[in-house]
């Protein structure tokens, strides 16, 4: 399976103007949590990359997950996206979606969207046309062929290509955007599904100090319209946007807080900041 986006999902609430759930109750968040993962195990050959790790999102937050190579950061979103069975543990997608029984296919069309750490776009399409091929449509030949995009849709468009930071670009090939403009691409290819979470793989890697800012505001407008998680090295950009931290440290979760406290969290430097 390639490691593009994966984008199929639900509507989302007000907060970057993306409008109101298509399916309020689909994803039941009513007395709970959006995402709730407990003490989920992972192995390899031996090697216990989750180890009972625990972890809850609420609706509309953003979680940055921090912890060295190795800690089980990658090996977490797979469990959440389908893409490995856990050996043990549960997690759920709000309080009815089992995703260690559901397939890869299945979590994203519930509205589980995630972006890899290198971006993936159609370059030979123009931006315009990398959002339209993402948008939830029906994907076969005469459909595709004979389909015209709604006012609705003409709308979301014109509205994430603001949000990523793109608008004026739209007619540009996506070959020839920069790197960061690469990376704001795909998660308007993202957007556009209007999914209920979103999980950002390192999405500042390689970018400028100037794109790097702007996507941390990219991000912080979109806090509360949807739930996202971002697993990040750049200690400087999580600084930007963190309001909650995780930490993971041998596939569990070391420390969890503030950014100031897990900055001062004595076992946190010891095996991942340093003095």
């Amino acid at each position: 399976m390639s490691e593009g986006p994966v984008i199929h999902g639900l509507g989302g609430t007000a907060g970057a103007g993306y409008g109101h759930p298509v399916d309020p109750d689909r994803v039941d968040t009513s007395h709970g949590p959006i995402l709730y993962l407990d003490d989920i195990t992972v192995s390899f050959d031996g090697f216990k990359a989750l180890n009972r790790l625990s972890l809850v999102i609420e609706r509309g937050e953003l979680r940055c997950i921090i912890g060295p190579n190795g800690a089980g950061k990658t090996t977490m979103m797979d469990v959440i996206t389908g893409k490995t069975r856990p050996d043990a543990g549960t997690a759920f997608f709000g309080q009815t979606f089992d995703l260690t029984k559901l397939p890869e296919t299945e979590i994203a069309r519930l509205g589980i969207g995630r972006k890899f750490q290198k971006p993936t776009v159609f370059e030979k399409h123009t931006v315009f046309e990398n959002l339209e091929l993402a948008m939830k449509t029906d994907k076969r030949v005469a459909p595709t062929l004979l389909s015209r995009l709604t006012g609705e849709q003409l709308d979301l468009i014109t509205r994430t290509l603001k949000t990523i930071r793109l608008e004026g670009a739209e007619e540009r090939l996506a070959g020839a955007l920069s790197h960061g403009q690469k990376q704001w691409l795909e998660i308007g290819m993202l957007l556009v599904q209007e999914p209920e979470l979103i999980l950002l793989d390192e999405p500042v890697a390689g970018m400028t100090d100037a794109e790097t800012a702007h996507t941390a505001e990219l991000i912080l407008e979109l806090e509360g319209s949807r739930s996202i998680v971002v697993v990040e090295h750049d200690m400087d950009f999580v600084g930007q946007i963190a309001r909650k931290v995780t930490v993971l440290h041998e596939g569990s979760v070391l420390a969890e807080g503030g950014m100031q406290q897990v900055q001062t969290n004595e076992r946190v430097i010891e095996v991942y900041l340093g003095r």
